[in-house]
């Protein structure tokens, strides 16, 4: 499993941080987050971790991209999550979904908030993303049957909106992002412009 995503780039906020953190948030710049996920509708649900750490003064992401095997978004990027076992909270399914996928320890991570709910269009499904950051770079240690690469990009090259593409499906705009040779698209493009402050879904 490729680990990807030492470059530098990115800038930072301005919010205390935590005992224990390495370092401030400084001025990461996020969009206003939800305090509590919204109510679940009769869709089909799932959650999915977005997640935050500092390096040289700016956020970064973990992504991962799924092995082509998988029966949904094979061979997509992604952000950590999948669906909730019986009785599970979207911050519970959100955080027990990285710690199989990537090794992210739920106790390290400050929840932040929530973003909106999301719609998969190709699977029917709403998706809750919590929003949460860890104190530094993590030692991860990705699932090869459930990960085939993971990507730390800076959250700081999603703001460039020249950098986006997008094309018009039936009518529905669909973004694009190049990244390290791969392509960042669907709900979690979407997603990721939500968090780099490019407008909503």
């Amino acid at each position: 499993v490729k680990i990807r995503g030492r470059n530098r780039d990115g800038r930072g906020p301005a919010a205390p941080s935590p005992s224990g953190y390495d370092e401030p948030m400084g001025e990461w710049n996020l969009p206003p987050l939800l305090e509590a996920p919204q109510p679940a509708g009769p869709e089909p649900r799932a959650a999915v971790l977005a997640c935050l750490f500092p390096e040289h003064g700016g956020p970064r992401l973990i992504l991962i991209k799924r092995p082509d095997h998988m029966p949904t978004h094979g061979g997509d990027l992604a952000f950590p999550g999948g669906k909730p076992q019986p009785g599970e909270t979207p911050l519970r399914t959100a955080l027990r979904e990285a710690g199989e996928e990537v090794g992210v320890e739920a106790e390290q991570v400050e929840t932040l908030g929530y973003l909106p709910d999301i719609h998969t269009v190709t699977y029917a499904r709403m998706v809750t993303p919590v929003v949460g950051r860890l104190p530094a770079r993590p030692e991860l240690t990705p699932d090869p049957g459930e990960v085939e690469a993971v990507f730390t990009p800076p959250l700081g090259i999603f703001r460039d909106a020249a950098r986006w593409r997008s094309e018009d499906w039936e009518g529905r705009r669909v973004f694009f992002f190049d990244l390290d040779g791969e392509v960042l698209w669907g709900a979690t493009a979407r997603l990721v412009r939500r968090l780099a402050g490019l407008g909503g879904y």
